[in-house]
């Protein structure tokens, strides 16, 4: 991979650090659970170039692990945008503990999504058939500014399973931002080359989200779950007025078309996902013809669009392209037309085609034919933003296109000598201690590499992983900022008043069917714990 042009790997395994790799750079995985200053300084002294932290982390801690670390060693990378774990990355064994399938090996099963009831200790319900551990969606759009100001160099969008119109939108959406933010600040340079130029508005509130939560960047929030629906309601487009034998009207000021998709949530609804929906055939004035209406859907519903399908058409066609300016300068002497392209990282070529070169008898006409045949940089990464012209000279123009074409090839060449291959850093001598000297299951070590890491690293006891099924008993399968005590107003810190209410606030227990998940409370670290239990599995030899 090396070899072949790979800038990095992104690692939570220690044991890869024990092997012979090449020395291309190592990026800390959110699953190695980057939360303290300790942690990030450890990670950066053993090598790693950047440390993509935990999504659950404030402003105010992020700053502490810029302050801990060094910014000419590692790059901090942050969550934006996308679906949020409700636990913390690579502290999830829900998933392995129910079905084997490890979470922390990119096979979840995401249980988290599923509905709970969620009772007290006697019994008592506190919260029903509500999808408790769903979170909404991660939205830092209004942080960005905050982000940078704190550390952040490098911004991360959850993209797994989502479609083209989700890439193409979202990315527009924070490279228009981002742009914005570092024209308003000159201080700040892009690390990439280039300018991304969109031919669409983004809109990420048309995309695939549950919701939009900054979580606890800006502190504890009350409303971060999203307990009714782990699917896309969309946006609201109106409430129904009346109902006949195949459509219905909606008094709303969203225009619908035909073709696109709506959504609703029945009221007497008992199901799992508590949402129902339907395409759209034809719309006449209000009245909406359906191709098949629910029996659910009645007056008085109100109606969200999560599929628009004129922008999802929009972003079929091409809807963005990215170039780097350069600027051209045609000289010649009388063998030979030269051409040097500058680009707007500063490298620059120059490419000879030999030729009698004679001056043009009508000087403006020769002048815009050169402009013309230079300025056509086509398909390449490339956009002419300055031509200088030393005289009009009579060309055929099947030499200048020549020579354009072999300049592109020369910059490219150029670009890719000089392309920055940084190489990993040598780790700190002695070999820097790890915070803690015990690991427990948490510690994910599974592998007589990731022993041997640790072991040089100062840690005297080492559990294996959960993975390894050898872990007993009732442990945390799930640790999570996340607190249900919180969200139904049963936090003893913040109010008194499930004390009123009768609720037992502890232990708790979320309810699946058969399925049993006691909860703990840390409140002095602010966490709460879904307990259980490794579940049985036959195996066949």
């Amino acid at each position: 991979m090396f070899d072949a042009g790979a800038d990095a790997l992104i690692v939570q395994d220690m044991g890869l650090l024990e092997l012979d790799l090449p020395p291309i750079q190592l990026h800390a995985s959110t699953q190695t659970d980057i939360r303290t200053p300790e942690k990030a300084r450890f990670l950066q002294d053993v090598g790693f170039s950047k440390l993509i932290l935990a999504r659950e982390l404030s402003i105010d801690e992020i700053k502490a692990v810029r302050a801990a670390t060094s910014p000419e060693r590692c790059t901090l990378e942050f969550f934006v945008h996308g679906a949020l774990c409700v636990a913390f990355s690579g502290q999830c064994y829900i998933s392995h503990a129910h079905t084997g399938r490890s979470a922390n090996r990119g096979e979840c099963s995401q249980a988290c999504r599923l509905p709970y009831t969620l009772e007290d200790a006697r019994g008592r319900i506190v919260a029903f058939d509500k999808h408790l551990l769903s979170m909404k969606d991660n939205d830092q759009s209004a942080n960005l500014g905050a982000l940078i100001d704190a550390g952040i160099r490098s911004f991360k969008i959850e993209g797994r399973y989502k479609d083209m119109a989700y890439v193409k939108n979202t990315t527009a959406h924070y490279r228009q931002l981002l742009d914005t933010f570092m024209a308003e600040h000159p201080q700040y340079a892009a690390a990439s080359s280039g300018r991304c130029a969109h031919h669409f508005m983004p809109q990420p509130e048309k995309s695939f989200n549950r919701g939009a939560t900054d979580y606890f960047v800006n502190g504890r929030k009350p409303d971060i779950g999203a307990f009714d629906t782990p699917k896309f309601a969309g946006e609201m487009a109106g409430v129904v007025t009346a109902v006949g034998g195949d459509w219905f009207e909606l008094d709303g000021e969203m225009p619908l078309h035909n073709g696109d998709g709506v959504s609703y949530q029945p009221p007497t609804n008992k199901g799992s996902d508590k949402l129902e929906g339907m395409r759209i055939n034809v719309v006449d004035g209000r009245r909406v013809f359906p191709n098949d209406l629910p029996k659910t859907l009645v007056k008085g519903t109100t109606i969200y669009r999560n599929r628009d399908q004129a922008f999802e058409r929009m972003l079929e066609k091409p809807s963005s392209e990215r170039r780097v300016d350069v600027c051209v300068e045609l000289a010649a002497t009388s063998e030979a037309l030269e051409l040097t392209v500058t680009d707007a990282d500063g490298i620059s070529i120059t490419v000879r085609h030999g030729v009698s070169v004679e001056p043009a008898h009508d000087s403006a006409k020769a002048l815009a034919s050169l402009r013309s045949s230079l300025a056509k940089f086509g398909n390449s990464d490339f956009a002419v933003t300055q031509c200088n012209i030393a005289a009009p000279y009579f060309v055929p123009v099947s030499t200048v296109n020549a020579l354009r074409r072999k300049a592109i090839a020369a910059l490219e060449d150029a670009r890719e000598a000089m392309r920055p291959r940084l190489r990993r850093a040598a780790p700190a001598m002695p070999p820097a201690a790890y915070p803690e000297s015990e690991l427990t299951y948490l510690g994910n070590v599974l592998n007589r590499h990731a022993r041997s890491f640790y072991k040089r690293h100062g840690v005297e006891l080492i559990a294996a992983a959960y993975e390894a099924d050898n872990t007993p008993g009732e442990v945390s399968l799930m640790i999570t900022k996340h607190c249900l005590r919180y969200s139904f107003q049963l936090c003893p810190k913040e109010s008194k008043d499930w004390q009123l209410k009768g609720i037992t606030a502890e232990p708790m227990t979320l309810v699946n069917g058969s399925e049993r998940l006691s909860l703990r409370f840390d409140c002095k670290a602010c966490e709460m714990h879904v307990m259980g239990k490794l579940k049985k599995r036959h195996t066949v030899q």
